[in-house]
């Protein structure tokens, strides 16, 4: 008998092809399995109570369905690589999936999730980060209002502003404004004026006064205001209008007097939250988007024409 420490055991081949050894087999790897899926469900579970183990983004039949083959593998990417995405933008995203940021950004939303910031915000949750988490949703804040504008402001308006404006090359454009939307105001003359354009801007409410009721037919004035509620900015509308000069109003509110004095305007978005309660200092984001699409938009047309 050889020498072995371990105990040997004689099977007769004809034992493999049995029912009984297939039948073994079956049960070794049913008990195998199942003790893997419990395992595994335990461990789900308390880690899902803790936040870690749950998909960053879920998906039910419907959700699922209403994506593409792309968008699938965006969020597919998102739920794989939950440790990176803290550290990545939504451009690095596009980048790693071979598609684009519009592309992220409308498989998110698709999902249920209003855009890429508040992801990074459902991420920052579980580490009870009270200062990233506040930073978010400043962020998010800022992004709703320039979504906001982008999908209010038209297209076709745009395009009827800059026309006007690039007719008024050889003659005088009158910039109107008050209060803290002057730095905006003052920003778009003076790209105006690098543009070869004649300007003229103020926010002094005499000069508006006395400018509007000496304009000559068909002379242009461009009003910024948040509100469109400033007197002197609608009284000023309303005298150039009265003299035949055309007025294009750059403002937040469809309920604003100025629009009944204008022959072109532009619509933006204001948010609601308050930075600086008891003081009128809320964002003039919209209003610089809209002056800096117009501004950009004039340059473009520079190009082509050269």
């Amino acid at each position: 008998m050889p020498h072995s420490s371990a105990l040997q055991l004689k099977i007769h081949p004809a034992y493999f092809w049995s029912s009984y050894f297939v039948y073994d087999v079956l049960v070794e790897v049913l008990v195998g399995i199942s003790i893997c899926v419990l395992l595994t469900r335990s461990f789900c579970v308390r880690y899902t109570r803790k936040g870690k183990c749950a998909m960053i983004i879920e998906l039910d039949g419907e959700a699922a369905a209403n994506l593409s083959k792309t968008e699938r593998n965006v969020v597919n990417f998102i739920n794989t690589h939950e440790k990176e995405l803290a550290k990545m933008s939504i451009v690095d995203i596009a980048f790693e999936t071979f598609t684009s940021p519009s592309t992220v950004s409308r498989a998110i939303r698709k999902c249920g999730i209003n855009g890429f910031n508040e992801l990074r915000y459902r991420l920052m949750q579980p580490n009870e980060d009270k200062a990233i988490v506040s930073i978010n949703e400043i962020m998010n804040k800022s992004l709703i209002e320039a979504e906001a504008v982008l999908e209010r402001i038209s297209m076709e308006n745009i395009l009827a502003v800059v026309r006007r404006i690039q007719k008024a090359r050889q003659s005088r454009i009158y910039v109107f404004s008050r209060g803290l939307t002057t730095y905006v105001a003052k920003e778009f003359s003076l790209k105006l004026a690098l543009l070869d354009y004649n300007v003229m801007e103020t926010d002094d409410p005499n000069i508006m006064c006395s400018v509007t009721k000496n304009l000559r037919p068909n002379a242009l004035v461009i009003i910024f205001s948040l509100n469109g509620t400033t007197q002197e900015l609608i009284e000023s509308a309303r005298n150039a209008s009265l003299a035949g000069a055309e007025v294009i109003t750059c403002c937040c509110s469809d309920k604003s007097p100025l629009l009944e004095y204008s022959t072109k305007y532009l619509l933006g978005y204001k948010h609601s939250h308050v930075a600086i309660k008891e003081y009128e200092v809320t964002s003039r984001l919209p209003l610089g988007m809209m002056s800096r699409i117009i501004i950009d938009y004039l340059v473009e047309q520079g190009k082509t024409e050269k």
